[in-house]
């Protein structure tokens, strides 16, 4: 089944609408520029709460805050990375973090913004080829580290603004992409402006291994609407039935 997680949680209604609602993880944001942003403080009040079995997975960009002092302060079990239009700003440097003190089922997702990344047909076909050849190290390390860095987001973000657009990416244009990355073993979320009328189709399309969503099962900005996190969840599985 495809794995979904509800993004830019904010509050422990939303995550537990989430949860009882079938999605594989919730997502927290740690970016200033955020509507969505949340403490690591509110954030560990929330995770506490959650079931075991859920994801928590903290998104960062550039490098603002240290991701894995963040990752164990807020009780989360995965980062998820953007990079940052502002100088000098890279993705957060990663720790030399052993393997054995990070959470089980610990996940890395490295988001890759399609405004970014792929601009034109030339660049599209040069990350497809560079997934299909290098995916394979990089699913042979996951395989040594429980998984950890085998996963890519493709969203629909550039470097002003990295996530979080609401706004939908040529999908179409992503099939090379997906391909290499099947080529190469290693997983694509897709994000950006997916909902529960839209995220069958870029399941049909891209067959990815998850999905990403934020403002569209959202209320308002950092607050989810249940109806439309139950019918996005409820998509989603249509969509893997047909598969």
């Amino acid at each position: 089944m495809t794995w979904i997680k509800i993004c830019g949680t904010t509050n422990l209604e939303d995550a537990q609408v989430a949860v009882d609602a079938g999605a594989d993880a919730v997502g927290f944001v740690f970016y200033d520029k955020s509507p969505r942003k949340i403490s690591v403080e509110a954030a560990r009040a929330i995770t506490e709460k959650l079931p075991e079995h859920v994801e928590k997975v903290g998104v960062f960009v550039g490098n603002e805050v240290d991701p894995f002092e963040v990752l164990f302060a807020a009780g989360l079990t995965g980062l998820q990375t953007y990079p940052s239009a502002e100088r000098g700003a890279q993705p957060s440097s990663l720790k030399a973090v052993g393997v054995s003190c990070l959470p089980e089922r610990a996940r890395f997702l490295m988001a890759l913004p399609m405004n970014l990344v792929a601009t034109d047909e030339a660049q599209i076909q040069q990350l497809a080829a560079h997934f299909a050849e290098c995916g394979k190290t990089l699913a042979e390390f996951a395989s040594l580290s429980q998984g950890l860095m085998d996963t890519f987001v493709l969203d629909s973000g550039d470097l002003r603004q990295p996530g979080g657009t609401g706004k939908t990416f040529d999908w179409k244009k992503g099939v090379p992409i997906m391909q290499g990355m099947c080529q190469g073993g290693v997983k694509l979320v897709v994000a950006g402006g997916l909902t529960p009328a839209n995220v069958g189709e870029a399941i049909g399309i891209l067959k990815p291994w998850g999905v990403d969503v934020a403002s569209g099962v959202e209320a308002s900005p950092g607050k989810k609407d249940p109806e439309k996190v139950r019918a996005f969840v409820k998509a989603v599985r249509a969509a893997d039935e047909l598969a």
